[in-house]
């Protein structure tokens, strides 16, 4: 455990539910975890009691990526834990893959609708159709964004070109209608009323849900307890303030009482969201001192700026979500007006400090 940790509180300590079985955080809200094939290794899914419509079965929230792994725990789950009653609905906290993959084929195995957002919503749609473009993960547009920002070495233009694919070999399509949840809105599951926050930066429209009554918060990925949420500038909205973004959403979770107790997508749930939003606070004041420093120096593209906000190895998986967060910290200054952009004559942006000539 690093010193932030220590920070938070773990009440299940270290506690985590089995492949294919659950963990009660709360009555009637169960905790699911499932394998991811990356370095972020799982996901939190969320099972809790419900009655819609008159029928007693359970709501769904967020999915996993679509593999026969996360299908087979699927079904465990649905054999040994819904007590012989039927999925109800699937709510999906944002279109990132590991939240939204499977949420096609938990729909259809259910014959129930899904209740997400309507930006990340058709933000999926346009990524997982044939004709759609597939410009945060690769692809021309991707390659052609990045090599903007100085990432030109050959060999990682080739390989982010040909992964035209990557969002679609883990969301295979959406279901062809949804429920729409939005800011303020309120969804009644089991009885209590759980209120939509929703959150920019890490996704286009990222949905939390608070319910006061249990003093629970579904945070998804925009509350986190051990690791920074990805927050990027990426192709399809190449000019945009990320990471103000971000920054002005959490910032939202200090008016949810102290001891809510916070069921992240990623880590365990924990108490302490007041003092976390405070520490991703103090995390990215920190890199933004870091480029700014940087930029004193010398013009800085984003390519260059990463090494200085990562100092570990990054495999072009990663390297990918590190340009994309370079850029977010590089346009928050520069939307602020402490650094200046320039477009050289290789066709690459660069910063400088916004005081030198």
């Amino acid at each position: 455990m690093n010193l932030l940790e220590r920070e938070l509180h773990y009440p299940l300590g270290d506690r985590l539910p089995a492949p294919g079985d659950t963990v009660e955080v709360a009555p009637g809200v169960r905790w699911i975890r499932m394998s991811l094939p990356f370095a972020l290794d799982h996901i939190n899914l969320w099972l809790m009691r419900d009655t819609l419509d008159g029928v007693e079965g359970w709501t769904v929230v967020d999915c996993c990526i679509a593999r026969d792994e996360a299908k087979a725990q699927w079904e465990q789950v649905f054999a040994t834990q819904l007590e012989g009653l039927p999925i109800l609905r699937v709510i999906v906290t944002h279109m990132h893959p590991d939240h939204v993959g499977l949420a096609q084929w938990l729909c259809e195995r259910w014959q129930v609708a899904l209740w997400m957002s309507a930006t990340d919503y058709y933000v999926a749609r346009n990524l997982t159709s044939p004709h759609g473009m597939d410009n945060a993960a690769g692809g021309d547009v991707a390659a052609s964004f990045f090599a903007s920002h100085g990432l030109v070495d050959p060999e990682a233009v080739q390989k982010i070109r040909s992964r035209a694919d990557y969002y679609r070999n883990m969301v295979p399509g959406l279901p062809p209608s949804y429920v729409r949840l939005m800011d303020g809105g309120t969804v009644t599951i089991g009885g209590q009323a759980w209120r939509c926050i929703s959150g920019y930066g890490h996704s286009f429209e990222h949905i939390a849900l608070y319910c006061e009554a249990l003093n629970l918060l579904i945070g998804g990925d925009m509350m986190l307890p051990r690791i920074s949420t990805n927050v990027s500038v990426q192709a399809d909205e190449p000019e945009a303030n990320s990471l103000r973004l971000f920054l002005d959403s959490i910032a939202r979770f200090r008016a949810l009482p102290a001891d809510v107790l916070a069921l992240p997508s990623h880590g365990k749930p924990f108490t302490g969201v007041h003092r976390r939003v405070e520490q991703l606070e103090e995390h990215h004041r920190d890199r933004l001192a870091e480029l700014l420093a940087g930029c004193s120096e010398r013009a800085l593209s984003a390519a260059d700026g990463v090494p200085i906000m990562f100092k570990r190895e990054l495999d072009l998986h990663q390297l990918t979500f590190a340009m994309g967060e370079t850029i977010a910290h590089l346009h928050l200054l520069w939307h602020e007006g402490q650094l200046r952009r320039t477009r050289d004559a290789d066709g690459i942006y660069r910063f400088r400090l916004a005081s030198t000539a």
